[in-house]
């Protein structure tokens, strides 16, 4: 009985800290929506820009609040890009084998969409 008393007090007492640990985090937030490339690109190279400054000096909890809310904004860009840059690689894909079959308006057409986002891109 004591030991049955015991270890349901230990369970409590687990849950109470797992409780408290998750109350403890940070606010979540919503990163900066991106519709497009040439937005998610702007948004990635404006928060890793402010990023390098906050990690340049001491890391506050002020600073720490900031990259944290940061990294949201920052991955909603990289999923953006990921999901741009997968079909940008299929796009180069048809070009390629456009190339090889001497196809020059499939090269022309899909050639235009490929460096319209490739261009985006590396600017």
């Amino acid at each position: 009985m004591k030991s049955s008393a015991l270890v349901f007090s230990c369970v409590v007492l687990v849950a109470s800290s797992f409780t408290a640990m998750a109350s403890e985090r940070p606010d979540h937030f919503k990163g900066k929506e991106v519709k497009t490339l040439a937005e998610a690109v702007a948004n990635f190279k404006e928060a890793n820009q402010r990023f390098a400054q906050l990690q340049s000096a001491p890391l506050t909890p002020e600073a720490m609040a900031e990259i944290h809310q940061l990294t949201y904004s920052m991955e909603v860009a990289l999923e953006k890009i990921h999901q741009e840059t997968a079909q940008l690689k299929v796009v180069l894909e048809e070009v390629h084998l456009a190339s090889e079959k001497m196809d020059t308006d499939t090269v022309q057409q899909q050639g235009a969409l490929y460096l319209k986002n490739a261009t985006t891109l590396v600017k």
